[in-house]
């Protein structure tokens, strides 16, 4: 088993993942470990299986072949609720959230505890949602408040916050930020940064590389389904990423 020189060991690790629909290979020959509090971010070109493979992790597509492993264990992950179990928690770019609802029963949405009279525990719902909302700094008016009345960053903050209330071990974003202003899109980049303190594992696609160099410490590079390569974000620039994006050399 891999473990870094503090000896933890990878929180997440894919080993020799394929995925084929059909007569297509999606994903070939893919591998890689994220360790507790690491920031990975995956990229490339549209079409390059990056959503195939945040499905793969959370539990919407079996692989084809190759293992995942989960601090030494190896898991199946068959379905999104056993990704869940896992600890394993995703926020895509829809964001799922009950437009209708509040935000504290948002965070609780589909896991709602209740008392020992069967009620619903409003209370404990919202001392934790308004605990996480302070500890995650997410600006929001008031965990009461419903989320069609939030703005786009204010959502994501909640969005964030749910996967971080129930994630245990790993979160994955989905380009969590394509949809939002430069100064809502900071405020989401410092939460996300918030979640490395928590010791979570995260695994952020982004079509900015802006984005992913104030974010990551690894970036993982595919094209058309092959892994191209893992590089320490300190030890590499923008010009080097978007060659292996592109397979162009400059």
């Amino acid at each position: 088993m891999d473990t870094t020189a503090s000896g933890r060991a990878p929180v997440l690790q894919l080993k020799d993942i394929r995925k084929h629909f059909g007569g297509i290979t999606a994903i070939e020959n893919f591998a890689l470990e994220i360790y507790p509090g690491e920031i990975v971010a995956l990229v490339g070109d549209n079409g390059a299986g990056k959503s195939t493979l945040v499905k793969i992790v959370s539990g919407v597509h079996a692989p084809s072949s190759g293992t995942i492993t989960m601090e030494g264990r190896e898991v199946t992950m068959a379905s999104a609720t056993m990704a869940r179990s896992h600890g394993i928690e995703v926020v895509y770019q829809d964001l799922a959230l009950a437009d209708q609802q509040t935000v504290y029963m948002n965070l609780f949405l589909g896991r709602e505890p209740v008392n020992r009279f069967g009620l619903l525990d409003r209370r404990r719902m919202i001392d934790e949602t308004d605990k996480l909302v302070k500890e995650l700094d997410v600006r929001i008016p008031s965990v009461r408040a419903t989320i069609r009345n939030l703005s786009g960053g204010q959502r994501q903050g909640v969005a964030i916050a749910r996967a971080t209330h129930w994630a245990s071990k790993l979160i994955l974003l989905d380009e969590p930020t394509a949809a939002l202003g430069v100064s809502e899109t900071a405020k989401v980049e410092e939460t996300v940064r918030s979640l490395k303190q928590r010791n979570i594992g995260v695994l952020i696609i982004s079509h900015s590389l802006d984005q992913v160099f104030r974010l990551a410490d690894r970036i993982c590079v595919l094209r058309r389904g092959r892994q191209i390569g893992i590089r320490n974000a300190a030890e590499t620039d923008k010009n080097e990423i978007i060659a292996m994006i592109t397979g162009l050399q400059h």
